[in-house]
């Protein structure tokens, strides 16, 4: 297992972190979290040897394999078949057998390994990665946002992986459900300290917070000691009676360990700005449909009442028309079928992809902000600001340099400034931390309007949705209830593998057992499959040496012809036909022996997957 000790990393002046120490136990499955720029992918990459450290040491155990899964997706092949086999290593470059079990036990069909990896929907473009991975037969994962873009159905399935997966498991991820359903212990990065907890992201952050109450308790009194020693020993110093008490007491004011304050880490903590409206129903929707294809609806017939404090959820998987349907809602796409009938006093405020896109980079995040409306002025406008953590001069950064979470802040902002009682939520968690997703689910819980949001968080349907629009089935249906209860009424017609508990088998080997087993089945493997790849070896060597001596004697019986010069034409065809028939020999050598090296590896391949 890998062991960290007194690890420490910074950039320029900004210390992320310092004296971090771990020590992984088996089959430890570990959620790291933190605020935004706290290190947590630093430190995956310092663990990975992509990135150096400043102080301490990393200790990995001899043949300890650690994959990570990437969150950029790059395929360089035609084929998952062939894309997959890239990480195989040089003696199992024949062992397809391997590649082909992980991917059908990842959900793949036989004629799935001919197309294009590209070609699959995000959820499934993850899977091949993680068959890549999984062929080098990792001891550790390290996944940073592997829920990144994934639709619930992949979420789900991604989540039984973790919590089957033999071995030790980090993950980064701003879902606090998903992490909690998959991780045996909770470890974050808090003050540029690293705290570790066996148990959920709740029992961390209860027994943080206790610690830091503790903490500060001491503090105080070990303030108000000192204090009362300083007093005593100004007062009593210059007294010959009490000189050598007050010299007994400054020893003991020497002695004491300063106790620095607690640094405060931003929280984001806001509420939507409420606009009145004696609206009982937001919005009725009625027949709607739309495509972008001639003659090709992505929903269509589609019905709902949206009445006032009401939470609609629309989920589906990736591609099916989510963010397109929020988007016609609200008036950003041309109306084609149906009819969208609002309230008269209904106000919206959309939080979207292409909302976020549209943020002017060329302004500061308070012009972007007061941009909104004429009415806010310059102090409520630094207020709004210092809420979604731009406080003071950060409020004057541009756009431009901004990442992808400050972008989501300041979309985050110009809602707030909007006064609203039809909130319009697009993915709103993307990019922000385990703390501000739940600030963002107090806010809108708070909110006395509607809100409709696309999600593909179960932490988010199960606390905020009462009312969902489902792309399944290939159309979209509106489900009157809760996303527990669409579970157990309809649920996904695709899921019915996430809920199958694996059988019980014949009893566990233990780890140094199984790796002893495989070590001789490998060794077991390669005795047997020497003298076929020898001959593989030999036949290849041959046919090469031959095949270019066929080729001198072709230009020589060339010569001879155009020469007339019939003994050497008759000697050269001779050696020509001799030649052929012992090239034709040596492929149907070639075959047969390629043929044992495939079949063993099968056979052995099997026999491995046990272990």
């Amino acid at each position: 297992m890998i062991q960290l000790t007194n690890v420490s990393k910074s950039f320029g002046e900004q210390t992320l972190f310092r004296d971090l120490n771990l020590k992984m136990g088996s089959n430890q499955k570990i959620g790291l979290i933190g605020r935004n720029g706290s290190g947590k992918s630093t430190l995956f990459k310092i663990i990975l040897g992509e990135e150096s450290h400043d102080l301490g040491d990393i200790s990995i155990p001899k043949n300890y394999k650690i994959g990570t899964l990437r969150q950029h997706l790059s395929f360089s092949k035609p084929t998952v078949r062939e894309e997959c086999s890239l990480v195989l290593s040089e003696e199992e470059q024949y062992n397809f057998y391997k590649i082909e079990k992980i991917l059908f036990g990842l959900g793949f069909t036989n004629e799935d390994l001919e197309k294009d990896p590209m070609s699959f929907s995000g959820g499934y473009q993850i899977r091949i990665n993680l068959a890549k991975l999984l062929a080098t037969e990792p001891n550790m994962l390290l996944l940073d946002e592997p829920t990144n873009y994934l639709d619930l159905l992949s979420l789900r399935w991604l989540k039984e992986f973790i919590r089957t997966f033999d071995g030790e498991v980090i993950v980064i991820t701003h879902d606090r459900e998903f992490m909690d359903a998959v991780t045996t212990h909770t470890m974050g990065i808090q003050r540029k300290m690293l705290h570790i907890i066996q148990g959920d992201t709740k029992k961390y952050d209860d027994n943080l917070k206790l610690s830091d109450e503790t903490y500060e308790k001491t503090r105080q009194n070990q303030e108000k000691k000192r204090k009362e020693l300083e007093e005593f020993v100004a007062k009593n110093k210059a007294r010959a009676s009490t000189a050598s008490l007050a010299q007994s007491k400054q020893k003991m004011l020497d002695k004491m360990e300063d106790m620095d304050k607690l640094e405060s880490e931003s929280n984001l903590s806001f509420n939507f700005n409420y606009k009145e409206t004696p609206a009982k129903v937001i919005l009725r929707a009625e027949d709607l449909g739309f495509g972008y294809e001639e003659g090709k609806k992505l929903f269509s017939n589609l019905s709902f009442t949206l009445e006032k404090g009401k939470r609609l959820a629309i989920i589906g998987k990736n591609g099916k028309g989510k963010s397109t349907l929020l988007n016609y809602i609200s008036g950003e796409l041309e109306k084609e079928d149906g009819e969208l009938k609002f309230h008269p006093s209904t106000s919206m405020a959309h939080f979207g992809q292409t909302n976020i896109e549209r943020l002017n980079n060329s302004s500061t995040i308070i012009e972007e902000i007061s941009s909104v409306s004429l009415k806010i002025g310059i102090a409520e406008t630094r207020s709004i600001c210092g809420t979604m953590m731009f406080t003071g001069e950060l409020a004057d950064k541009k756009i431009s340099v901004l990442s992808g979470g400050e972008r989501s802040r300041v979309m985050l902002g110009k809602i707030i400034a909007t006064e609203s009682n039809l909130l319009l939520l697009d993915e709103p968690t993307n990019h922000l931390d385990i703390y501000s997703i739940d600030s963002l689910c107090n806010a809108i819980e708070s909110f006395q309007g509607s809100t409709i949001m696309v999600t593909h968080s179960e932490m988010l349907l199960r606390r905020l949705a009462d009312a969902l629009i489902i792309f399944h089935k290939d159309r979209a249906e509106y489900f009157d209830g809760t996303y527990d209860e669409f579970l157990e009424k309809i649920g996904w017609e695709e899921d019915g593998v996430v809920n199958q508990k694996p059988k019980d088998s014949k009893p566990k080997i233990d780890n140094r057992e199984k790796k002893r087993l495989r070590k001789e089945m490998v060794q077991k493997r390669s005795k047997e499959n020497a003298p076929h790849k020898k001959e593989f070896e030999f036949c290849e060597e041959k046919i090469m040496e031959l095949e270019e001596e066929l080729e001198n004697e072709n230009k020589r019986l060339v010569k001879a012809s155009n020469e007339a010069d019939n003994s050497t034409l008759i000697e050269a065809s001779k050696k020509i036909g001799e030649l052929q028939r012992e090239i034709d020999e040596l492929f149907e050598r070639l075959e047969v022996a390629s043929e044992n090296l495939e079949e063993i590896e099968e056979r052995y391949a099997i026999e491995l997957a046990k272990f």
